[in-house]
């Protein structure tokens, strides 16, 4: 491996150089000029990695730059896949702080495992990048925060990859609610019902040539190295993901929470739940359910099941709302309402029905929501953004609040105003993690 430089050096360490202070922000971006081309590093490249590279390669003016990952096995099949994509080969790495160095690099993408979100995220802001980063937002909630703060303080564009902030159809529900559509919402839930089957049990064994893995450890404590981790495994294991409550959790309690108009957090937490059924290394919880109360008493609830299981009104992955008019089903980017004691059918919007038409708006995917990103970063404009990293924040905190709660075995109250558990200094606990130098994510960004 090349030698990091100094600068590589005091990101590491958290300490922030002046070079690395100051935005690195191309003049005509600030008129909105669409003719300049965005160049963007997508790190991380299995799951949905594989997804940001070819929505990026969909759009004008945009050009994936470098392919980052710190398995080099995997970069011969995603260069091919490249090559279908676009006419401009990207460079590859392994070390995003290498990516970091690159000033002719606008913008990173990060599909990393949960646990590197943040510090890529904050390094990227340091190093005056723009950053477009997966769901869950962070690993914890000290670390949304510090992303935040970093987003704000070097003023980058920082989008959380919640699509359904970009789906027009879910924008629609949104908006009807919002209107009071069914009237007072009282009550939302969020649904995860993907049955998945067991992990196994696997022993610890030499890392494959080719692994970097104390750059895939990062900011986790160090641990030997064991097939189960590489590469999706990892989700079930509280070193480097959050559950299913924080893989898909994150996407229906952004929407829950968008349709109540909840910017505030829960004041009392619940949530029960484990790991049923099966054998193996996984760590976290396979089922889950969850109650968040809010100061006025409202409720956001969210059930997570990984066995075998039916659906609720015939959704396994998504939303329902209840009103004091009537109620909303939404399932993907179909919507429907019913009103009254007698379940009359009220307005809604059906997204099968309108595919076939090309001026249908109703689901713009992946795209819209990529798209929506490379428009802020030209216009430089935080509002322009569909899932800011607050919102992101947010949201995918509700997720880590019940996860604390379920590992505790007890009901929490939290302080919105410090972002913290009330008088619990045990629950404070799981706020953060320890970090493994030289990948901290400091306290102040």
């Amino acid at each position: 491996m090349k030698p990091l430089n100094r600068r590589s050096f005091l990101i590491d360490t958290g300490a922030v150089a002046a070079v690395v202070a100051a935005p690195l922000v191309k003049a005509s971006w600030a008129g909105g000029s669409p003719n300049d081309t965005v160049r963007v590093a997508v790190v991380g490249l299995n799951g949905r990695g594989q997804e940001h590279y070819r929505e990026w390669a969909k759009l004008p003016n945009v050009e994936v730059a470098y392919l980052c990952d710190v398995d080099e096995r995997v970069f011969p099949q995603h260069l091919t896949a490249m090559e279908k994509l676009s006419p401009k080969k990207p460079k590859t790495e392994t070390d995003l702080r290498r990516i970091l160095d690159d000033k002719t690099v606008d913008a990173i993408s990060v599909a990393t495992p949960d646990h590197w979100h943040a510090l890529a995220t904050i390094w990227g802001c340091q190093a005056g990048k723009d950053v477009y980063v997966e769901k869950p937002a962070s690993h914890n909630i000290f670390e949304g925060r510090r992303m935040v703060d970093a987003a704000r303080k070097y003023n980058r564009i920082v989008q959380t990859g919640m699509q359904s902030r970009s789906n027009k159809s879910v924008q629609a529900a949104m908006k009807f609610l919002h209107e009071g559509g069914i009237g007072d919402i009282y009550m939302a839930k969020g649904l995860c019902f993907k049955p998945r089957e067991s992990i196994g049990k696997k022993p610890n064994a030499p890392v494959p040539a080719g692994l970097h893995y104390d750059l895939w450890l990062g900011p986790a404590a160090y641990r030997p190295f064991n097939p189960n981790y590489v590469h999706y495994n990892w989700h079930w294991f509280w070193d480097f993901g959050c559950a299913d409550l924080g893989n898909q959790g994150p996407h229906q309690m952004d929407i829950a929470r968008w349709g109540m108009n909840k910017t505030e957090f829960p004041v009392r937490i619940h949530c029960a739940g484990g790991m049923f059924v099966w054998e193996s290394d996984q760590e976290t919880p396979n089922t889950q359910m969850e109650t968040l109360e809010f100061a006025d008493g409202k409720i956001l609830q969210f059930e997570a099941r990984g066995m075998y299981t039916n659906s609720e009104d015939g959704i396994t992955i998504g939303n329902l709302f209840y009103g004091s008019k009537g109620w909303m089903h939404l399932n993907g980017s179909t919507w429907k309402t019913f009103m009254g004691r007698k379940n009359e059918p009220g307005p809604g919007m059906d997204a099968k029905a309108g595919a076939s038409d090309p001026t249908n708006l109703l689901g713009t995917g992946d795209t819209g929501h990529f798209g929506n990103f490379i428009d802020a970063v030209r216009s430089r404009k935080i509002g322009d953004l569909n899932a800011d990293i607050e919102e992101g924040h947010r949201s995918t905190a509700y997720c880590h609040l019940a996860n604390i709660a379920n590992r505790l075995k007890r009901q929490l109250q939290f302080d919105s105003n410090t972002e913290s558990f009330v008088g619990d200094t045990q629950a404070d606990g799981y706020l953060t993690r320890h970090y493994r130098a030289p990948y901290i994510v400091p306290d102040k960004v």
